[in-house]
């Protein structure tokens, strides 16, 4: 009969043998147990062993369980500790849990009760070991520049900003509202032989009509009513650089010709100058709104578009990169903790099931502004589901039914997204997902098969 793998390791410490048995008996098949009848054998195991949770007697000879907790969270902060303890020591136990133990005990001790809480204890650490290595992923192998991600998705854009910063190609990213598009653009410009002159953005959206021309190619003193001062426009701030245009889209007719001519003839006039002046410039563009439905509809030019569109990437939004958010989310909580001077450990794992399954219309600019207000408002370690706001609490159930779905129809979708974020919870580990779903193995794989879910797994 094959042996079942082993949770972790757990060291009960104990003068009484009688009680390190029992505690061996009842958790051998799961844990890797290890015993010691001393405080000074218990350090020496921690130092010599790779040990997850400690089960410790706070009346030890020579050294009592309260000096040995100070000395094991001294020598590894990251080892939870339930103390055990005869009831009329509890006092000291509830100081030993503002010392940095996990919890405590009482003897005698009822078998389900000791159970739970060594779970829970191991719930907690397999949870802080998962942060440290999403803050390990975010600061090392999934950075790209600013952008955070690991999913496909976002790793075919990082391959094709790899592939097109070395040239002077016009590039137009596409994309819904708070994709990242101008991070993109930064991606692309500091990767360039250009990075060492500015990269220049201006969002088109937001200057007006009569102003856009000034702000693009500048102007001369006196050339107009208000212009007191001669003005250099953002093409020849960023000549030998990259200029960012955002919100392209909303850019009128009468500007597109001009830009477009600047473009064909790489020289632009300021206004009111009689003269025109040679620039070299790399446009980069950008919008949220649909350039080809926009040419049929005589708002765009497609002569421009066609200029702008040499080299075109398009943004996933978050809802098609979901493996992201758990990322990004620790991302934004370890900036704000840094701005707001927090301490706020990680986001515990029922919120951060939520905010997978929500759909993010605002994208990633919605789940750093959500980080920000959870991290100003939170006065404890964490941050759990229920500060949550409404619309993400209820994404669950919302994204399992649909008005005009039938009731097997919504329990099917229901069905597919719990085995989807049980599957992305274990990062794909088929056993460990039955486990958590209480079903088998072979199970399991059928509904994957049914509902083609096919998740590789993440290492």
């Amino acid at each position: 009969m094959k042996k079942s793998k082993k949770i972790g390791s757990i060291l009960v410490v104990d003068d009484e043998k009688s009680m390190r048995d029992s505690m061996n008996m009842l958790l051998r098949d799961n844990y890797n147990v290890h015993m010691a009848k001393s405080g000074k054998e218990a350090i020496k195991s921690v130092k010599n062993h790779n040990i997850d949770l400690v089960l410790l007697d706070i009346r030890l000879p020579e050294i009592d369980g309260i000096e040995v907790l100070k000395i094991i969270k001294g020598i590894d902060d990251s080892i939870e500790v339930i103390m055990v303890t005869a009831v009329i020591l509890v006092k000291q136990a509830v100081e030993a849990i503002r010392m940095g133990a996990y919890d405590y005990i009482t003897k005698p001790f009822d078998i389900d009760a000791l159970q739970d809480q060594v779970s829970k204890a191991f719930e907690k650490r397999a949870l802080q070991q998962e942060n440290i290595l999403l803050r390990k992923m975010i600061e090392k192998d999934y950075q790209f520049e600013k952008i955070v991600g690991k999913s496909k998705e976002i790793r075919e854009v990082f391959k094709v900003i790899d592939d097109v910063a070395r040239s002077n190609a016009s590039v137009l990213l596409t994309g819904e509202s708070g994709t990242g598009k101008e991070l993109v653009a930064r991606a692309i410009h500091n990767r360039s032989p250009r990075k060492d002159k500015l990269l220049v953005a201006i969002n088109c959206a937001a200057i007006p009509e009569n102003l856009l021309e000034s702000e693009l190619f500048g102007h001369e003193r006196g050339s107009f009513t208000g212009a007191t001062e001669r003005q250099i426009g953002k093409f020849e701030i960023a000549n030998g650089g990259t200029l960012f245009m955002d919100e392209i889209g909303s850019m009128p007719m009468a500007m597109q010709a001009k830009l477009l001519r600047v473009i064909q003839e790489k020289e632009i006039e300021r206004i009111g100058a009689g003269h025109c002046t040679s620039i070299d410039v790399r446009i980069i563009s950008a919008t949220n709104s649909n350039l080809q439905a926009a040419i049929k509809k005589y708002k765009f030019r497609e002569d421009l578009f066609y200029r702008l569109n040499v080299i075109p990437i398009h943004l996933p939004p978050l809802r098609e990169r979901r493996e992201d958010i758990p990322l990004l989310a620790n991302h934004f909580l370890h900036k704000y903790n840094r701005e707001f001077g927090k301490k706020i450990k990680n986001i515990k794992k029922e919120a951060m099931d939520l905010m997978a399954i929500y759909d993010w219309p605002g994208n990633i600019r919605e789940l750093e502004n959500l980080i920000e207000r959870l991290s100003v408002l939170c006065k404890d370690k964490y941050i759990d589901a229920n500060r949550l706001p409404s619309e993400i609490k209820g994404a669950f159930g919302a994204r399992a039914v649909t008005r005009d779905a039938s009731l097997f129809e919504a329990v099917q979708k229901f069905e597919a997204e719990f085995i989807r974020t049980a599957l992305r919870q274990t990062s794909g580990r088929k056993g460990k997902t039955a486990q958590l779903l209480g079903i088998h193995r072979n199970t399991l794989i059928n509904l994957e098969r049914k509902f083609g879910l096919k998740q590789k797994r993440l290492n």
